[in-house]
């Protein structure tokens, strides 16, 4: 039998950038947990390869094609989901972007598409989702940050920067929202996603973390089911780090 607490049978969840990584593995976690799953991201066709393995699952889904850096992009996703579902229960903001490029060479194209897809479009969409939320009477708002926002780096001061406007993004709206919908941050630090393939060991080499090495993407399962879940029903304006004790 599931425990009742990860049971999240008859609820909604949406993930932005679900169709690969950190959240294709956050929305079969949802699915196979009993959620009606929404997968957004830019290719339509990966998210509906995913929404076709969590339909397997028994579960409702839906895959809608989305740059959620956008905000009647934004608007399009949430008029889908709420005409496809009624309702969204969890959102989770997890869809970025990160390149390296050093500072003086930054241009303002890749500044304005950095700050949009990270910090732009997801205050969108918790803000808006976040209203019908609380008007509902309750639901649950993670964003997906970075240990980049929390020990900032060079060469990527547009990312560490806009994802440390979502950290206090978390706060204002988890106030904002109470005491119906409770919003946290999830902060991962190294995984072992696509991502790993421009590293030089691919990822493969040890890390200067207690825990020693970059995760398996399945990994970041437990903390994302924890903050959706009754188990945190006293969990808001929170920074969770999954990150293996990186700082």
């Amino acid at each position: 039998m599931m425990d009742p607490l990860f049971d999240f049978t008859g609820k909604v969840a949406l993930v932005t950038g679900g169709s690969r990584g950190l959240g294709y593995q956050m929305v079969k976690a949802f699915a196979s947990r009993g959620a009606d799953v929404i997968i957004a991201s830019r290719k339509l066709e990966n998210c509906e390869a995913v929404a076709e393995e969590c339909r397997a699952l028994g579960v409702r889904a839906l895959a809608i094609s989305a740059h959620v850096g956008k905000w009647p992009e934004c608007d399009r996703l949430i008029e889908e989901a709420y005409a496809a579902f009624g309702r969204v229960d969890i959102l989770v903001n997890n869809a970025g972007m990160s390149p390296r490029s050093p500072s003086h060479e930054v241009t303002e194209a890749m500044f304005d598409s950095v700050v949009n897809l990270n910090f732009k479009g997801p205050f969108r969409l918790a803000s808006q989702i976040g209203k019908r939320m609380y008007d509902a009477g309750g639901g649950c708002i993670i964003n997906v940050t970075s240990s980049g926002s929390l020990m900032p780096l060079p060469q990527v001061v547009p990312y560490g920067s806009s994802k440390a406007a979502l950290n206090a993004m978390s706060v204002s709206l988890a106030h904002e929202y109470a005491p119906h919908v409770r919003v946290n941050t999830l902060s991962p630090g190294a995984f072992k996603t696509d991502i790993v393939q421009a590293w030089p060991d691919k990822g493969e080499g040890p890390i200067p973390t207690p825990r020693g090495v970059a995760a398996d993407p399945g990994d970041i399962v437990t903390a994302a089911l924890f903050l959706a879940s009754p188990a945190s029903v006293n969990v808001t304006a929170a920074l969770v780090r999954c990150d293996g004790g990186q700082h």
